[in-house]
């Protein structure tokens, strides 16, 4: 019996692609008050009353675009991954999702009958960076399942690994092929937040968004700041692969709402690239370590449509991390590092 053993969480998809159990998803996942921070009735009327009735049916007919015979497609990845992480650290590793299956309670209990002298469980959030509406409420999800099952193994949490040099390698490694003479800069697309969440995230208070050079000025916040943090992977990647500011941008995609969000706009962005001379792009989304909706619907799809419809010329959808061998022994080491 293992006295060691490794759980991955990631965000979760639906069970299927009926309407029905994306209706389901959507309201999960919605009505976290982490991914919709305002009061309950407010968001309960919002997103069930709104939001659900009229997006479940499009978002369905998204999913399908994606589908696999295998199901979806961040389930099937996430699940090859934990194969392979539990091959190259020999330890026993398990999957769970925010939302939907598999549930953090059904694998805690899994784990518990299967290796009952376990000591310690390192948990891996697949999220590079710190935000409340994916780092922290996954983290606090899985904590609360192993609180209310009183479990006796030790919970162990691999924080935010944005800026970690085997990461960060993996992460130009996996770009480095797409690099060729033929393209004019390199997009880089963060899933996009709330400035709001920015600001309830700054522990001091008063740094975050205050001035335009907060993310270069050294603050305590910068351990739970997604904008900081997104800045430090591009800088990173970008120094590793040698690339002039002129070749690459950053964008932030998936907005919902009319809420200011953290800008430039993914979607504006490939609007007016074609205009400003970029008509051939390359695409990456390091938000995401496992390909999804997000990067195979929303950029790989509608994301390309919208740039080559603005006159672009080439449009290059670099694929995720997903199980990149660079990648599984990144994983590996962040876990014995925790």
């Amino acid at each position: 019996m293992s006295k060691k053993a490794i759980l991955l969480t990631n965000l979760g998809s639906p069970d299927s692609t009926s309407v029905k159990d994306v209706r389901t998803y959507l309201n999960e996942f919605l009505m976290d008050g982490r991914v919709i921070d305002i009061p309950y009735l407010a968001r309960l009327l919002l997103v069930r009353g709104i939001i659900v009735p009229f997006r479940a049916k499009s978002s369905a007919e998204k999913y399908k675009s994606i589908w696999t015979k295998n199901g979806s497609p961040l389930i099937q990845i996430s699940k090859e991954l934990t194969l392979a992480v539990q091959a190259e650290t020999g330890l026993p590793a398990y999957l769970c999702m925010r939302y939907a299956n598999p549930t953090p309670a059904s694998m805690l209990k899994k784990i518990k009958a299967e290796h009952p002298d376990l000591e310690e469980l390192v948990l891996l959030p697949l999220y590079p960076h710190f935000a409340m509406s994916s780092y922290e409420t996954g983290v606090l999800h899985v904590q609360e399942a192993h609180r209310k099952g009183a479990y006796p193994f030790q919970l162990k949490v691999v924080q935010p690994f944005y800026n970690h040099p085997d990461y960060i390698a993996a992460l130009a490694e996996s770009i480095q092929p797409y690099l060729t003479d033929t393209y004019d800069q390199l997009l880089f697309s963060y899933h996009g937040i709330p400035e709001r969440h920015i600001h309830k995230s700054d522990p001091t208070g008063n740094h975050c968004l205050n001035g335009l050079d907060c993310c270069s000025v050294p603050s305590p916040a910068h351990s739970t700041c997604y904008r900081h943090q997104v800045f430090q992977t591009t800088e990173a990647v970008a120094k590793r692969l040698n690339l002039p500011k002129e070749k690459y941008s950053i964008s932030f995609q998936s907005r919902l709402g009319r809420d200011k969000w953290l800008s430039p706009s993914t979607a504006q962005t490939l609007q007016e690239m074609p205009a400003r001379g970029i008509k051939k792009t390359l695409v990456v989304c390091p938000a995401f370590v496992s390909d999804c909706l997000e990067t195979l619907e929303e950029m790989n799809m509608e994301g390309r449509e919208t740039f080559m419809q603005a006159g672009g010329e080439m449009y290059v959808n670099i694929p995720c991390l997903n199980t990149n061998p660079a990648w599984v022994k990144a994983v590996n080491t962040l876990i014995q590092q925790a």
